[in-house]
């Protein structure tokens, strides 16, 4: 594999801040048209894969959810040639059947973000509106299932993951809301992980790691920064198994119709693209340039 060669990128969630098993690990800082990424990220080698892990909050947990600038996030990897995104994710139960530190891979997302002007990167002369019917790769998806079943983990194979801004947790009437509407997990971060690396033909895959009932079940304690720690450290742990495992699994080539989703999506006439915009964009555009 070349160095250039198609990479995957995993953007670590609460308690995973770091792989293990990177193989001449390099540290790059990415400047991108839209400011810092969250930290610097690393880069090295699994499994004969090129592999670029960014903590999404900061080494130390410094970034709260609204802080986030997830386009420099996303854009940064899409200039490394990263190609797919597991993206690790702590979250609140919404449903009975899914325990603390179970794993659950979202199929659906339900947004009630309020900072959606900062999840595209379109805009400023060139209107795009990619398909986001079906937001999570299917077939990154399955291979995350399978991997955790080969494992043994308690994996949770689809179901709806709903966005909310935080960084406070919910109220037990908002709470009860969501888990009416048949939402099976809560979290703070991971619908504009997937709006943008849509927008920039990366296929994307979310493992949400259970740590805690929300508020929603009564008779447990309300979920606290406290409570969902040892839970969190467990879910790093698992998470680490199982991307080892999925990462060699991945294909090489990027065929998937997420990693042209732009084909559909582009409204505004090339011919009418502002030039600024259009270099801005380059890790985005490049293939239609």
């Amino acid at each position: 594999m070349t160095e250039n060669a198609p990479a995957i990128g995993i953007i670590g969630g609460s308690g995973l801040y770091q792989m293990e098993g990177v193989e001449n690990p390099t540290e790059q800082r990415v400047q991108t048209p839209f400011g810092d990424p969250s930290d610097a990220i690393i880069g090295g080698r699994m499994h004969e894969r090129q592999v670029y892990f960014l903590p999404r909050h900061g080494r130390g947990h410094r970034l709260l959810p609204h802080e986030l600038n997830h386009r420099a996030n996303i854009y940064a990897l899409r200039s490394l040639n990263v190609r797919w995104i597991i993206s690790v994710t702590a979250v609140g139960s919404l449903q009975e059947k899914y325990a603390p530190r179970d794993v659950l891979l979202p199929a659906q997302f339900f947004d009630r973000t309020s900072q959606r002007a900062d999840h595209t990167f379109f805009g400023d002369g060139i209107a795009a509106h990619v398909g986001f019917a079906e937001p999570i790769s299917a077939g990154l998806r399955n291979i995350l299932a399978e991997s955790a079943r080969g494992l043994g983990v308690h994996v949770h194979n689809g179901g709806t993951y709903v966005n909310m801004d935080g960084p406070a947790f919910s109220t037990r009437a908002e709470s009860e809301f969501n888990r009416r509407q048949g939402f099976d997990v809560i979290g703070m971060t991971n619908v504009p992980e997937a709006k943008l690396a849509r927008e920039a033909e990366i296929a994307l895959a979310t493992m949400a790691m259970i740590t805690d009932y929300d508020c929603w079940k009564v008779e447990e304690e309300p979920v606290s920064a406290q409570t969902v720690f040892e839970h969190l450290v467990a879910n790093a742990e698992t998470a680490k198994k199982i991307l080892a495992e999925a990462i060699s699994r991945i294909p090489t080539e990027p065929n998937w119709p997420e990693h042209r989703a732009l084909d559909t999506a582009l409204v505004t006439d090339r011919k009418l693209w502002p030039a600024t915009t259009r270099q801005k964009l380059g890790a985005i555009l490049g293939r239609f340039t």
